[in-house]
């Protein structure tokens, strides 16, 4: 019976020795040499060189300068206290619920100079959607044209610049990503 207890040992021991220590590092090694980029966050940088965000992860733009992203119920995990709090999650209101009908309605009146659209109206599910349409992307072109004193061809020229299209053309749909657009207009003035 010892000798069953010590072979099940000693095999518990090499499972958790490969499970848990030799895989983890081996695909660490994979992802930091050959993924780089997005085993480390996917992180955007500035012209001077600043973390000002994820391709992975959206963030709430106010400013008219800029596009408006897809609304977060979770105000896209904000920093509190230098730590981002890596919180996603839909808002879990029920379509009968009064305070949906009165986010959407909000949302609506906020919008009302552009034609909105329903990814500008609700949040997405996991709160952290960086993208939005190509229909909700060009209903902005010249709100932010005008506001930054740009020709709307320019805005628009940015708008596709910034589509990513369907991963090997068939999967998902085409979007913009919002941070790497607004980035590309601070850099165009």
């Amino acid at each position: 019976m010892f000798k069953e207890i010590a072979i099940a040992l000693k095999n518990t021991l090499i499972l958790w020795l490969i499970t848990a220590i030799l895989y983890p590092i081996i695909i660490l090694a994979i992802g930091q040499t050959v993924f780089p980029f997005q085993a480390n966050g996917s992180f955007i940088k500035n012209l001077q060189g600043e973390v000002v965000g994820s391709a992975l992860i959206g963030q709430n733009f106010t400013s008219e300068r800029y596009f408006l992203s897809r609304p977060s119920s979770v105000d896209y995990s904000p920093i509190e206290l230098g730590v981002k709090t890596g919180i996603s999650g839909a808002s879990n209101l029920a379509p009968s619920n009064p305070q949906l009908l009165e986010n959407v309605q909000n949302r609506i009146s906020q919008l009302a100079q552009i034609t909105p659209t329903a990814d500008l109206i609700y949040a997405s599910g996991s709160g952290l959607d960086p993208h939005i349409s190509i229909a909700a992307a060009n209903a902005q072109i010249s709100r932010v044209a005008n506001v930054r004193g740009l020709s709307a061809a320019q805005v628009k020229a940015l708008v596709e610049k910034n589509t990513e299209h369907r991963f090997l053309e068939i999967f998902g749909e085409p979007g913009v990503n919002v941070l790497k657009l607004n980035l590309a207009l601070d850099n165009l003035s």
